[in-house]
């Protein structure tokens, strides 16, 4: 089956199944893996000799708009954070609106001030082609047709990281990614927010092409990298058929017309400019937030779960009202909080209570030392009280641009 082929039986409305849409993309995904390799940005991190991240990284980043480093996360960190995301996944609502998981017991945050979780149609797009979020996902990703047997609703994205899983919480700490967050954005750094994708095999819906950024597109400092970055820690071995795709340099361009892409590619979504993000377990990815990206619907045998947390230049937030918050109850712009220092640092918290809830975890470790919070640590001490106050909810303080 040729991209014409599935281009054509899309617009006659005929169902594409799953093995139809998996030699659909077979030549694609080839292509794409091919486009990867080949730009060289990425390996492990390196540093210079005062320990930031080295400024070749830096370049190759600001070039492409996105860097793979590998061998981040170890192996026992990953082990950890696996057996914390299966909880999480166990416990999710037996279908959307319940109380109650599979196996009859209380849902996990029905007590949350944001629900956990967003399911959706098995190999569906949920936001491409529709008025959520603002319209940013201006073109419907292909929708193959599931197996027989398939779940009616599959767990999508989950919230709230920090709260549900200890594990995510100190990797919200890690000296690593810190040092690279500082070495993007400055010592300065601030949070944006975080989430869980899960692609379960045969079953993982798909993400419409889009950019993430929305509030600073006008304004007179706009820059390649205003609205920040994401990283995305890959807890399995993440492929083209069930990966994030991203097309290189469109972080320097502004806002991309999408859906003409897409119209211009015969109108279908297989951008050829775009590659795909290749990791094993433990590699971390680092993606600037204007950069045109999506997945496809997961009709491999493969999953993907990828621990997605961002963070912004505390000038891209301060004094700012803010705009994107993405919620299981609530997918509309709309006009947020005035973002003052109050709420930075309340939100902020939450990366100094990490450091240290890490170093109780890992006390051969060298912890980072995050310059907002320089000679307060003291008041961000991991225990039960702290967690009340900094981590209980922590995601409705969200710092969404």
């Amino acid at each position: 089956m040729t991209m014409n082929d599935v281009v054509e039986q899309r617009a006659s409305g005929d169902e594409l199944s799953r093995d139809e849409h998996v030699a659909a993309m077979a030549d694609f995904v080839a292509a794409g893996e091919a486009r990867a390799r080949a730009l060289g940005n990425r390996g492990p991190v390196r540093r210079d000799e005062a320990g930031r991240l080295h400024p070749d990284i830096l370049a190759a980043y600001w070039q492409h708009g996105f860097y793979v480093f590998e061998g981040v996360v170890d192996a026992d960190e990953v082990a950890e954070l696996r057996a914390d995301t299966d909880e999480m996944i166990a416990r999710a609502p037996v279908r959307r609106g319940a109380h109650v998981d599979a196996q009859g017991r209380p849902a996990l945050g029905r007590d949350y001030a944001i629900q956990p979780y967003l399911m959706v149609r098995p190999l569906s797009d949920p936001w491409g082609g529709t008025k959520a979020l603002g319209g940013r996902h201006p073109s419907k990703m292909t929708e193959p047709t599931a197996d027989a047997g398939a779940p009616d609703e599959v767990v999508y994205l989950m919230f709230g990281m920090c709260q549900a899983m200890p594990a995510a919480l100190r990797l919200y700490g890690h000296p690593t990614l810190l040092t690279i967050a500082a070495g993007i954005n400055g010592d300065d750094f601030v949070p944006y927010n975080d989430a869980v994708f899960v692609k379960q095999p045969g079953l993982g819906g798909s993400v419409a092409w889009h950019q993430d950024g929305i509030t600073h597109w006008e304004s007179p400092e706009w820059d390649e990298g205003i609205h920040g970055f994401n990283f995305q820690v890959q807890l399995y071995r993440t492929t083209a058929a069930n990966g994030l795709w991203v097309v290189p340099g469109t972080h320097k361009t502004g806002r991309v017309d999408i859906k003409q892409l897409v119209a211009d590619n015969g109108g279908s979504d297989r951008l050829p400019q775009a590659v795909p993000l290749l990791c094993e377990p433990g590699d971390v990815t680092v993606v600037n937030r204007q950069l045109v990206h999506g997945s496809f619907a997961n009709t491999s045998e493969d999953i993907r779960v990828s621990v997605t947390f961002g963070f912004h230049r505390r000038a891209s937030v301060l004094g700012v009202r803010g705009k994107l918050s993405i919620k299981p109850d609530d997918l509309s712009w709309s006009e947020g909080d005035v973002y003052d220092e109050k709420r930075i640092d309340d939100r902020s918290a939450v990366i100094a209570v990490a450091i240290d809830a890490r170093h109780q975890h890992r006390s051969d470790e060298v912890p980072f030392r995050y310059q907002p919070f320089a000679g307060r640590e003291h008041e961000t001490r991991f225990g039960p009280e702290n967690f009340e106050r900094y981590i209980r909810d922590y995601n409705t303080r969200d710092l969404a641009i």
